[in-house]
């Protein structure tokens, strides 16, 4: 595979860099984590982006994609990953966007694309149930057709940003008598303000409020949300899932954190040497980087063959996987390189309950935090267990 840029990519990569160095908000550089940031901070760089037209780069120029090939799209990711931005967030861009120009009709797209293209609508996922998390086709909550709507009653869990949301895309039963779990399954459209929705917050260990439950109770949705067929919503939800675990991989993101990795043991001693002297230590952060880069080839794979008409297949369950074993091994390392300095986040406060004061250098501040938070990411968009499933049956034809 030739990785050399030609002239015309490399005018592509300056032209990209400069518009991140004069557009990025300044005052999103400093937040270290997205608990940190107001909803208008973490949506500030998609309307910058929706306004130029490089919102949504992955999707068909028709529905307001920019045409970029895959080295293009590869560099756009490499740039902003060097800048640090804050990257749209993926339940519009990558998620129910994906869904409605491929299976909505063209009411739906009217209505949801250019919310989603700009930045002006916020979405959320109501896929996880309390007893329906990896085994998802067991859920639970019910849509039940009453004339021209659909009342639905059940629990959603683990609802990121619900709180903050206008509309969701919720997974419900449509036919409880179905002959397999996955026939009976419908997705709908459901705008977060109507009578019936209730979110209440998931505290977190470290006192973040990131997710949700989500209570539906005698909700009326209208029946021009739902998406394509009654009860063909598990197609679309595997769909979805596909397209998620791609972008889950953050191969670009993983490789800015090497290098700040090696920054940091550059600076920490042990033994009064720098630690990243250390032959054990080195030896783990060589074979993280040799990892990353045999998962950045698949994923300039998986990039070309959508170019080429090809949708996620196998693939994007290899790159969720070794993505996000990677990640976690990554916030190991750093968690291990900043030592007693990522345990606390603050030191102290005043006699007024405020004025925290980090203690320690500035790149252990946030060490733990983010340990303890990618440990959803083997988690999260299906299991690590489940996409060794998926992998057996399209690769192996186990």
């Amino acid at each position: 595979m030739n990785l050399e840029f030609t002239a015309e990519e490399l005018a592509f990569r300056d032209e990209v860099r400069a518009f991140i160095s004069e557009n990025y908000p300044s005052h999103l550089a400093d937040f270290g984590m997205r608990e940190d940031m107001s909803p208008e901070d973490m949506l500030a760089w998609h309307k910058i982006l929706g306004k130029k037209g490089w919102s949504v780069p992955a999707w068909p120029q028709q529905y307001g994609g920019t045409g970029w090939t895959p080295t293009q799209r590869y560099i756009w990711q490499e740039e902003n990953a060097r800048a640090n931005t804050f990257m749209p967030l993926p339940f519009g861009v990558s998620m129910v966007g994906p869904v409605i120009y491929t299976f909505g009709n063209e009411e739906q797209k009217a209505q949801h694309l250019p919310g989603i293209r700009s930045g002006d609508v916020w979405w959320c996922q109501g896929y996880s149930e309390p007893g329906a998390g990896s085994d998802l086709a067991s859920l639970k909550t019910t849509a039940v057709r009453d004339g021209d709507h659909y009342v639905i009653n059940g629990q959603k869990t683990w609802t990121t940003l619900a709180q903050h949301a206008d509309w969701g895309f919720f997974l419900c039963r449509t036919d409880p008598d179905a002959a397999k779990p996955q026939e009976g399954i419908s997705f709908i459209l459901l705008d977060m303000n109507t009578p019936g929705v209730e979110v209440r917050p998931i505290k977190l260990i470290d006192g973040g409020y990131e997710v949700n439950e989500t209570w539906l109770t005698d909700v009326r949705v209208p029946v021009e949300n739902l998406v394509g067929e009654e009860n063909k919503g598990w197609t679309y939800a595997k769909f979805l899932l596909a397209h998620e675990r791609s972008g889950i991989a953050g191969v670009a993101r993983s490789k800015r954190g090497v290098e700040k990795l090696r920054e940091i043991a550059g600076s920490e001693l042990l033994d009064g040497q720098p630690l990243i002297k250390d032959f054990d230590f080195a030896r783990k952060v060589s074979q993280l980087e040799i990892d990353l880069a045999a998962l950045e080839f698949t994923e300039l794979r998986t990039l070309a063959g959508e170019q080429a008409g090809k949708g996620p297949g196998a693939e994007s369950s290899i790159l969720k996987i070794k993505g996000t074993e990677i990640q976690q091994r990554l916030t190991e390392l750093t968690l291990e390189a900043v030592g007693n300095y990522g345990a606390p986040l603050f030191s102290s406060i005043d006699d007024e309950g405020s004025n925290q004061y980090p203690i320690g250098p500035d790149y252990a501040q946030h060490a733990a935090s983010t340990y303890f938070n990618m440990r959803k990411t083997s988690i999260y968009g299906g299991s690590n267990e489940i996409q060794r499933n998926i992998i057996t049956k399209m690769i192996l034809g186990l």
